[in-house]
């Protein structure tokens, strides 16, 4: 069951209509627009933001929300949500923590973070796929169960002394200023943006998106290509888990608390539909961009957080409530 009923806006792939691609590629020109009044801004802001490590630094607000951004983007395309993407984030890291007690090394560490984001994902998607479950409810329980499993574990404790080999993935840099994350962060961007946009799967989610009964009898099989975009989501969890771990050197049952917010609203803000069937990845990397830009902005402004994540939800509803209001302005001058 997708994430919403009834009548939705129709849109399909960029290579089946042209008037779509022209409205994403606008969406996108605004979005850079707007990257760059908030570059310029924050380089009036702070005489700090244009030291090339406070750059660096700032990487790190977006590139781990964004490598799940990625797949979230593919999901709410094809008409399904993961709200449970944060949740994952603390159990894989638990898992990861829990196994270093019993001298587990490096590659070791990285497969089961991989491992736990696998099998999350896959749980989501059979009760979506073969329960026919919502995925909003399915996913919001589950939310609950993978970080209540890491509270169980952990309680009030924190694993700590993480080899420093694993630590290369949250804090390495490949050149100079240029972190392992970012570059992970263009390689993701590059591999779903083919996916999404040059491949027979990816104009299957969009099919998908657009009409999950008409793709049905198209010869589509739905039900396979949600439960793949479930365990990539998993998937990019478990990976995102395993850098914010290294970065952090530690393991805590509130690790990643509310990211799944964020990561809805750098999709639903790069131009992903809400209700699936249109959206790319592109305007997904403008989205992150921005949003990190914006959160290390307030960080050096000694902005509180609690204003940051007023922030994030008044741009989560803005967004969302934005085309509706456009359509109405434009009805109202037609009528």
């Amino acid at each position: 069951m997708s994430i919403a009923e009834g009548t939705r806006p129709r849109h399909v792939p960029d290579r089946l209509s042209s008037r779509p691609a022209r409205i994403l590629r606008s969406w996108e020109l605004l979005l850079t627009v707007i990257a760059i009044l908030i570059f310029l801004a924050n380089t009036q802001a702070s005489p700090y933001f244009l030291d090339p490590w406070n750059l660096s630094d700032a990487t790190f607000n977006f590139t781990e929300k964004a490598m799940i951004a990625f797949a979230m983007a593919l999901l709410i395309i094809a008409g399904e949500i993961d709200l449970s993407v944060a949740g994952i984030i603390a159990l894989a890291s638990t898992a990861m923590g829990w196994a270093l007690q019993y001298g587990a090394g490096m590659p070791a560490l990285v497969l089961i973070g991989l491992g736990v984001g696998l099998v999350c994902g896959a749980f989501n998607g059979l009760l979506v796929t073969r329960l026919g479950l919502p995925s909003i409810v399915v996913t919001i329980g589950t939310m609950s169960l993978f970080r209540g499993i890491s509270y169980i574990v952990l309680g009030d404790q924190a694993f700590n002394g993480y080899p420093p080999d694993f630590a290369f993935f949250g804090r390495g840099y490949v050149f100079w200023v240029i972190s392992f994350e970012l570059v992970l962060f263009a390689i993701l961007a590059v591999i779903y943006g083919v996916i999404l946009h040059a491949t027979n799967f990816g104009r299957q989610i969009y099919a998908i998106g657009n009409n999950a009964t008409a793709a049905t009898f198209s010869g589509i099989r739905v039900a396979r290509v949600k439960m793949i975009l479930f365990l990539l989501t998993g998937l990019m969890s478990g990976m995102a888990a395993i850098c914010l771990t290294a970065r952090l050197g530690s393991t805590r049952p509130s690790i990643a608390f509310a990211w799944e917010l964020e990561v809805v609203t750098m999709v639903v803000l790069g131009g992903v539909s809400i209700l699936g069937g249109a959206g790319s990845i592109l305007g997904v990397v403008i989205a992150a961009l921005i949003m990190g830009m914006v959160t290390f902005g307030l960080g050096l402004l000694n902005v509180p957080g609690i204003v940051m994540s007023i922030f994030i939800g008044a741009l989560l509803i803005g967004v969302i409530a934005l085309p509706r209001l456009i359509r109405l302005v434009r009805t109202g001058k037609a009528a």
